[in-house]
């Protein structure tokens, strides 16, 4: 395995430890690699808080069916049939005589609202404003659900860099232990100079043993996102160094205020408020109506011979009083419309402030890169000047300590600022709602 493959003999001291480790933590737990476009799919077919969302929209969809439906005549159907028993006793001829009586109905009706103020059309247009919003919080949860996942992919194989970072550093610390000895043999170390290679190595091989818990953690927590039940093992993209953006700064901002999830979401809600305004109104209007029905009712099982009927009606109603219940819903309507324009014109301040925040992260970890392999460098130089000083006699065992730890430092900050690099550009995806 990759991740057991570290170089020297510090790596290879620590094998069987961590084959252990291996063995007992992957008891019940079978490793899978993956790939991001994969991890991405299977946590958009596994997610809990996608498949709610989803649900949201289904609704929304019906509310729109039953908005349409209100323009469509209701029809009702219904039909019986009952027979009566019934005993009298005859004086006549004082005897009690049973007999019955059948009876069969069926009937047809329909109404029509024609005129409601305006009401049905308010509320059509809220629905459709409802499922334009609802559709807009689905692809907002789709960029986050994309967005957590990267998040642990990258969580995972940055894990996976450290856990190198520490392996070399253990081999670091075993070569500069050998060093010592061999001055100490020749007169020109110390016994404290000794120690503080042995605590060096030691210290190292603790981070190692961290390290392997960190990588086992954050593989189970990506498992987890992709809905299985084990570790996964994350593979390396193609590109993970710093590109250039496909967009413009100015191009950016103007996208994400247009298109956003969130400013679509926001300005969904501002027009549903607006026309719940108009619908409240048009309680102010009368309202006309047209039914009809037909009935038959007979004696005896058959069409032929029954009573018929049928109806028509046109009918109409104002509402004088209600004891202001309509001046009320005006009210609340009016004043939810104010909060839903505020907040509509909130969320594209909102957008520009979160998109600007990760712009800015993302120029600032792209020259983060930069200045650590600088860094670096000059570790990794300073750590061999500091041996050859040590093994002139000219430096002590502690700065010999100091430039080690100085490099594995230098090591951790390439490997974070690289991560962090994609973090920044994965959260920047996720708000405008596009690959860069």
């Amino acid at each position: 395995m990759r991740l057991l493959s570290g170089p020297g003999r510090g790596a290879a001291a620590l094998l069987p430890v961590l084959l252990f480790f291996f063995a007992v933590s992957g008891l019940g737990a079978q490793e899978r690699t993956m790939n991001l476009e994969e991890s991405i799919r299977r946590a958009l077919e596994r997610s809990p808080s996608l498949a709610q969302t989803e649900a949201s929209l289904v609704s929304a969809q019906q509310g729109r069916r039953t908005a349409v439906g209100a323009y469509i005549p209701r029809v009702s159907a219904s039909g019986g049939a009952s027979k009566n028993s019934s005993t009298r006793y005859d004086e006549r001829t004082q005897t009690t005589i049973e007999g019955s009586s059948e009876s069969y109905s069926g009937s047809l009706s329909g109404s029509l609202s024609l005129w409601d103020g305006g009401a049905r059309g308010y509320a059509l247009a809220m629905a459709r404003a409802d499922l334009f919003g609802a559709e807009a919080t689905l692809e907002d949860q789709r960029n986050n659900v994309i967005f957590q996942t990267k998040n642990l992919y990258f969580a995972a194989l940055r894990q996976a860099d450290l856990l190198e970072v520490n392996l070399r550093r253990v081999d670091q610390a075993e070569e500069s232990l050998a060093m010592v000895r061999r001055q100490a043999q020749v007169g020109t170390g110390t016994t404290s100079d000794t120690l503080r290679a042995k605590l060096e190595l030691t210290n190292a091989q603790q981070a190692v043993l961290q390290s392997q818990n960190n990588v086992r953690s954050a593989q189970f927590a990506l498992g987890r996102q992709v809905g299985l039940g084990g570790p996964v093992v994350p593979l390396m993209p193609d590109q993970l160094d710093p590109e250039p953006l496909a967009l413009s700064e100015t191009e950016i901002f103007d996208l994400a205020e247009e298109s956003s999830a969130m400013v679509r979401s926001a300005s969904a809600s501002a027009d549903a408020a607006e026309l719940a305004v108009k619908s409240a109104r048009a309680a102010y209007w009368p309202t006309l109506s047209m039914s009809s029905g037909y009935s038959w009712s007979n004696n005896e099982p058959s069409f032929s011979n029954g009573n018929t009927s049928w109806n028509m009606r046109l009918s109409g109603s104002y509402t004088i009083f209600n004891g202001f219940s309509r001046e009320a819903s005006v009210v609340r309507s009016v004043n939810q419309s104010r909060v839903a324009q505020l907040q509509e014109a909130d969320a594209r301040l909102q957008i520009r402030e979160l998109v600007d925040g990760a712009l800015q992260t993302v120029r600032t970890t792209e020259q983060a890169i930069a200045l650590a392999e600088q860094a670096l460098a000059v570790a990794q130089e300073d750590l061999r000047v500091v041996r050859e000083r040590y093994r002139l006699g000219v430096a002590t065992s502690l700065d010999l300590v100091i430039s080690q730890i100085s490099l594995r430092q230098a090591d951790v900050d390439v490997v974070l600022a690289r991560y962090d690099f994609a973090l920044a550009k994965a959260d920047l995806e996720a708000l405008i709602g596009r690959a860069l």
